[in-house]
């Protein structure tokens, strides 16, 4: 995975600081790890939002006020229900040989058969959860569609084993969807309208003869 530092300040955890903190940019954030007391920090918006809507998954240097650094990674965000602004993070501490569970965002390559034929894919599964060591962890999961017929649909349980043997596990259920190709849509033809219009018009024909006897 690709590293990026991003710099925390300590923060004091109550609800009118949190808010204070985001009317000058800034956005609380804990940090993490298993049998360590939690460390509540605040880390710039705009940093953060970059590396939120960047296309792969990141080592995160958190540094400090003294100039220490620790890695971690991002857990987990939340956004406003309204404007779509982070408004929390969650970081992990880990060390070198720690395995993970991260989620990392999907990639498709090859030629999809069903593609050719005009059919559409679709991305069910923008993102997987993964379980491995950092060094293993890519930035994307890239996954060979060049088998997918018009019509079908790849599971987890399906996604071929080179893309992940001996490097990661992918965590959930094998039967979970995460690409498809669909038939196109064929739009509806007009020439039975006409028919039933005629059809209309012949009835209309019919009654007002049988009025006029």
């Amino acid at each position: 995975m690709e590293s990026t530092v991003l710099n925390v300040e300590p923060r004091v955890c109550n609800k009118n600081e949190a808010k204070k903190l985001r009317g000058e940019g800034k956005v609380p954030a804990v940090i993490y790890h298993k049998g360590e007391e939690t460390i509540h920090v605040s880390v710039n918006g705009l940093a953060l939002d970059k590396l939120v809507h960047s296309s792969g998954s990141h080592i995160v240097n958190l540094k400090f006020p003294d100039g220490k650094s620790k890695r971690s990674f991002l857990k987990d965000i939340q956004f406003d229900r309204v404007t779509d602004r982070v408004i929390h993070a969650d970081f992990q501490f880990f060390s070198a040989g720690e395995v993970l569970e991260i989620d990392v965002p999907t990639s498709f390559i090859g030629n999809s058969p069903g593609i050719d034929a005009g059919g559409k894919m679709q991305v069910i599964r923008h993102s997987l959860t993964v379980k491995g060591k950092p060094s293993n962890i890519p930035e994307h999961i890239t996954i060979d569609i060049s088998g997918l017929e018009l019509g079908q649909t790849m599971h987890i349980s399906e996604i071929p084993a080179e893309t992940y043997e001996g490097k990661f596990d992918i965590v959930g259920d094998p039967e979970t969807p995460v690409v498809s190709v669909h038939a196109p849509r064929v739009e509806a033809e007009e020439e039975p309208e006409t028919v039933a219009e005629e059809g209309a018009e012949e009835s209309t024909e019919e009654t007002d003869s049988e009025k006029e006897e």
